[in-house]
């Protein structure tokens, strides 16, 4: 764990923090690393994402950022117990900041970009695997929550991501820069940005064509990632939508009507193939090409056999629906 204290010079708070963060590790026994950076020009505050000093950052990202906070060289003031405020944060709000981050922490894989379902856990419950990697792939702090759910509702609203002038307007309220929580999003493989910096996905959204076409409740069209992905907006959006897709077996067209963890589908044989690549990455390429719809699972299993490197089960189209619900449900509320 990196923690990194932003401060200006001679902070006289920063001896207070100082003393919380060594009461709080003591006797920790993970690695931990600080060190100090000492900021006086507010662009270089801006950039760092410093809104007082002193600013804690946790790998990277604020815990303590609150809308109305914008990038400062002056004091910083921090909710205290009891009430009031103090020159930094309590004992139990660094407790609580550093175990969240722990715990973050201990849910990434060795190389930090674990697949979704890798061979391993695809042999044995992709469905779990599948959920449980995309369930550990969320925004952690209160700025990148909101650029997650401005993303997400410029998808759902009007089929494509939002301008990057948008996202900067919602991150100047917890004062960082857009590009910052952008790329820490990307990181922890919560959206994906392509080498230009645009935004190229954010689960289950995708701006370039797939073979999953989806029509929300009669408005926005868009493009899910996988067949799962696609499963789930509904839930996530508490409307219908239509899915049309096809078999990469036969090329035979497939339609799904699904409302929340309900779905129907033409033809009624319909199943989904849950599995990924073997290997570590992104799920946007572990998994996304792997998850599709067949028209019944003679044709799915034809599929998995013509990718032997592919691991996975073929499942009915109530399972994978649940599945997408339990991933996306909650999406725009957390």
């Amino acid at each position: 764990m990196r923690l990194e204290i932003l401060q200006v010079p001679g902070c006289p708070h920063v001896a207070l923090l100082e003393q919380r963060l060594e009461n709080v590790l003591a006797g920790q026994q993970s690695e931990v690393e600080i060190s100090h950076r000492v900021i006086d020009d507010p662009a270089v505050a801006a950039d760092a994402g410093m809104t007082g000093s002193p600013t804690l950052l946790v790998d990277g990202a604020d815990p303590f950022a609150a809308p109305g906070l914008v990038p400062s060289v002056s004091c910083r003031l921090y909710p205290a117990e009891g009430g009031g405020v103090g020159g930094a944060p309590s004992v139990a709000a660094l407790r609580q900041a550093l175990h969240a981050a722990a715990a973050d922490t201990a849910d990434e894989p060795a190389d930090g970009r674990g697949g979704c379902c890798s061979a391993g856990t695809a042999a044995e419950s992709p469905l779990a695997g599948l959920g449980g990697w995309r369930d550990a792939a969320r925004p952690r702090t209160p700025a990148e929550r909101a650029i997650h759910y401005a993303i997400l509702r410029a998808f759902a609203d009007r089929g494509a991501p939002p301008e990057h002038a948008e996202l900067d307007s919602v991150a100047a309220e917890f004062g960082e820069p857009g590009r910052r929580v952008l790329a820490r999003l990307h990181t922890a493989d919560v959206i994906r940005l392509d080498p230009a910096g645009r935004i190229a996905s954010a689960y289950p959204f995708s701006t370039s064509p797939t073979p999953h076409r989806v029509r929300i409740g009669g408005g926005a069209g868009v493009y899910a990632m996988c067949a799962v992905d696609a499963l789930g907006m509904s839930a996530m959006l508490a409307a219908e939508v239509v899915i049309e897709s096809a078999d990469p077996v036969t090329g035979e067209h497939i339609t799904v009507t699904v409302h929340g963890e309900s779905a129907v589908a033409t033809p009624a044989t319909v199943v989904v193939f849950v599995g990924a690549d073997a290997g570590h990455g992104p799920s946007a390429d572990t998994c996304c090409t792997t998850l599709n719809f067949f028209t019944d699972r003679g044709t799915a299993r034809s599929g998995a056999d013509e990718h032997p490197q592919v691991g996975g089960i073929v499942v009915d189209l109530a399972d994978a629906t649940r599945l997408g619900a339990t991933i996306f449900g909650g999406a725009l509320t957390t």
